[in-house]
């Protein structure tokens, strides 16, 4: 009785010892995986900030060109004339703009309201 008690104890143990080792593995596996996707997120995280800069810098030039365009000033000129509410007829003659992009200009900006 004692000694089936105590071979039933056993293979208790063994099955605990073996579902351990096995739970040592998967963790083993686990943490490998976790390392990996920290390295992949860092690697992320890098190229987001590089990816930001460049933007940064590009919204950078893009601005400077856009003082630097006599056309954009122009038509900068005629957009902050039509926001003040001036004609056709006076976009056309102070900005030296065709009607069709008077009209252009106008109709944008009546679409904005």
């Amino acid at each position: 009785m004692l000694g089936k008690k105590l071979q039933k104890e056993r293979s208790n143990i063994m099955q605990a010892s073996s579902a351990l080792q096995g739970a040592e593995q998967q963790i083993a596996i686990l943490r490998s995986e976790v390392a990996e996707l920290r390295a992949s997120i860092m690697s992320v995280g890098k190229r987001v900030v590089t990816t930001e800069q460049e933007l940064h810098e590009l919204a950078n030039q893009q601005a400077a060109q856009k003082y630097d365009d006599p056309d954009a000033k122009i038509y900068s000129r005629a957009v902050k004339m039509v926001e003040l509410g001036a004609d056709i007829e006076e976009v056309m003659r102070e900005c030296e703009l065709p009607r069709a992009e008077a009209e252009l200009l106008m109709s944008l900006h009546n679409k904005s309201k």
